[in-house]
């Protein structure tokens, strides 16, 4: 027993003695302790990074499987898709284009609206008093005829103006009431202030009735003329008609007795009148302005007939012409000794244009 408890003490004191200390001890343990918080903690840092990647792999391995059914849905789809696509840029086309032509309207008549405006202050400027000056109001047009001649057609000017004509008090009373205008049109000579100019001044002078084109010199009386009917050459143009017809000269443009364009078509030869190029005959002018334009040509023979007994039956059936013309002259055969024999015949009647509403 007493060796036993000897042999005890012994042990005990030497623990104590030569072992760590109780101070290692907890500084041990306390870093034991942090030790282990930053291993946990990296090992959780590391499955929230992979499970990251993973989902990330997993989005990218499912998208084109969630995509394909949209994409991949068969060739009908896809053809009504595409149809779909070019309907709308045809529709998207068609209105741009619709804009543009509107665009281009304005600006037309924009641009008419200013020349009209800077043209009305210019010419319609009267000095009534020493100093004062009064804006006179124009009438409101509705149709302006010109009515091409020369400097020899003395006779036949006279011829008109004793038929279907107006003169004087009538023709301004024509103008202000129906708003329509009839002029004689003509250039000046190529001696300018010579014989042919002054007798067309004198005769302006006691008429009222002419309108003399500026700087326009009238160099040719005799024309070529051309229609919008018969064989058309065969070009790879489409529209190879507006060029006339094969052995012929003169490209298509309007010609006969009587023609007409509209109010547009009129506007802008008065906006881009200082560009247009101007021939020695206003048809062939004409055609030459419009080639290049998408307008529409009518060739309506009804408003011009021949001579009598053609256009006689027309008017006796109600349907009276606008004007007669004999294919053989290019106009009225012996014009100035026929004209009141057409008049009589094929004329509505002096008096029926003043009971006409328009």
């Amino acid at each position: 027993m007493g060796l036993m408890l000897g042999s005890s003490t012994r042990q005990h004191k030497g623990g104590v003695n030569g072992g760590i200390s109780t101070r290692w001890v907890s500084l041990l343990c306390i870093a034991s302790f942090f030790l282990g918080v930053l291993v946990v903690n990296w090992f959780w840092a590391v499955p929230d990074s992979v499970n990251s990647d993973e989902e990330a792999i997993s989005s990218h391995r499912h998208l084109p499987k969630e995509v394909q059914p949209i994409v991949n849905c068969g060739k009908k789809v896809a053809t009504v898709q595409a149809d779909d696509i070019l309907s709308q840029v045809s529709q998207t086309h068609d209105a741009i284009m619709t804009l543009d032509k509107t665009i281009s309207s304005l600006e037309m008549q924009l641009a008419a609206a200013r020349s009209t405006r800077a043209d009305s202050v210019k010419g319609s400027l009267e000095v009534t008093k020493p100093g004062v000056e009064q804006l006179k109001q124009r009438e409101k047009v509705f149709f302006i005829m010109g009515i091409v001649t020369a400097f020899s057609s003395r006779k036949r000017r006279d011829s008109i103006r004793d038929t279907w004509m107006p003169k004087g008090e009538e023709l301004k009373k024509l103008e202000k009431e129906k708003g329509i205008i009839i002029r004689f049109v003509i250039g000046h000579s190529a001696t300018p202030g010579g014989v042919l100019d002054r007798a067309v001044d004198a005769e302006d002078e006691q008429h009222k009735d002419f309108l003399r084109l500026a700087s326009i010199k009238t160099t040719c009386v005799h024309r070529l003329y051309e229609i919008w009917t018969g064989p058309l050459a065969e070009y790879h143009e489409p529209e190879h008609w507006k060029f006339g017809e094969e052995g012929n000269k003169y490209f298509r443009h309007a010609t006969g007795q009587v023609y007409a364009i509209s109010k547009d078509l009129a506007t802008y030869i008065s906006v881009n009148r200082h560009i247009l190029h101007r021939y020695a005959n206003e048809d062939v002018s004409l055609g030459s302005w419009f080639i290049g334009l998408d307008i529409e040509h009518i060739d309506d023979r009804s408003l011009c007939c021949g001579t009598p007994p053609d256009c006689e039956w027309k008017a006796q059936a109600g349907n009276p012409c606008g004007a007669s013309f004999d294919w053989s002259c290019s106009g009225i055969c012996k014009s100035v000794e026929r004209m009141d024999e057409v008049h009589q015949q094929c004329g509505e009647g002096d008096g029926d244009i003043w009971h006409t509403s328009f």
